[in-house]
């Protein structure tokens, strides 16, 4: 009996590359300059279009008196057990940014887990599987984070801050606000970028061996406990960042002049 290896039917890099690769939908020219419009932005545009019509749909007729049907019940249940956890993290000066954290860890918990949906379509691929999608949301929330910092302290107290505890770590604290996005962006595009290539070999090599359930049992992990977990680690930096930057500053405490008197008395 002679047993074929797998690696004789198909080139892993090759089928690896493919799925990985950023593919552009369309294209236009305006000015003599030509645009192109990628899968990531088609996609993030989809999840936003349906995010919208779903909250449409979700919140009509909904009561402040009388009975409330389920759907309602379910709604308010759920936000406001969000809500009782964001609030539990922050400072109350930023509670309202809870429904901005909400609608991220929406985007991004959709943007992860939609693997499983875009199977079918295979030359779409997660939006979060791309940089410049992770970039744009890291550096969203930095935006929002500083925002809040200057709104509660002023332009002078939030300079002041990059001073505390102590002067001679003021480059580190400046250093911080470009090395928060960066650490945001690179943490989710890299979980997901892992996640979404192990998948990806799974169904190569599976489709290769005729064994088709393998790669279902590894997306209840990859595809979704793990696409939620950084969908929530995400918002969880984010409003921990966002308390932080409205922590009252801490006075430096004053030398005590001695008294000269009293000291010469002794």
């Amino acid at each position: 009996m002679v047993f074929t290896p797998v690696t004789a039917k198909l080139d892993l890099q090759k089928e690896l590359t493919e799925a990985l690769n950023i593919n552009d939908v369309f294209s236009f020219e305006i000015g003599g300059h030509t645009f192109t419009i990628n899968e990531t932005t088609v996609v993030s545009w989809v999840i936003i279009v349906l995010m919208t019509v779903l909250a449409l749909i979700l919140t009509r007729n909904l009561k402040v008196e009388g009975e409330i049907s389920r759907r309602q019940a379910l709604l308010e249940l759920c936000y406001e057990k969000a809500e009782g956890f964001f609030k539990g993290l922050m400072d109350e000066k930023v509670h309202k940014f809870i429904p901005w954290l909400m609608s991220t860890a929406l985007f991004v918990g959709i943007s992860n887990t939609l693997g499983l949906l875009l199977e079918p379509f295979y030359f779409l691929k997660p939006p979060t599987k791309s940089m410049q999608m992770t970039a744009v949301l890291a550096l969203s929330s930095i935006v929002i984070v500083e925002y809040a910092a200057f709104k509660d302290k002023g332009v002078v107290g939030r300079l002041k801050a990059f001073t505390r505890p102590m002067g001679v770590i003021t480059p580190i604290n400046i250093m911080e606000v470009f090395t928060k996005p960066l650490s945001l962006c690179m943490r989710l595009f890299g979980n997901v970028l892992a996640a979404f290539t192990i998948m990806e070999l799974i169904k190569i090599v599976t489709r290769h061996i005729y064994v088709p359930v393998i790669p279902v049992v590894f997306s209840l992990y990859f595809d979704i406990f793990d696409g939620l977990l950084q969908a929530y680690i995400f918002v969880f930096l984010t409003s921990l960042y966002l308390n932080e930057a409205v922590e009252p500053l801490e006075e430096k405490p004053k030398k005590k002049k001695k008294n000269k008197r009293s000291e010469a008395a002794a």
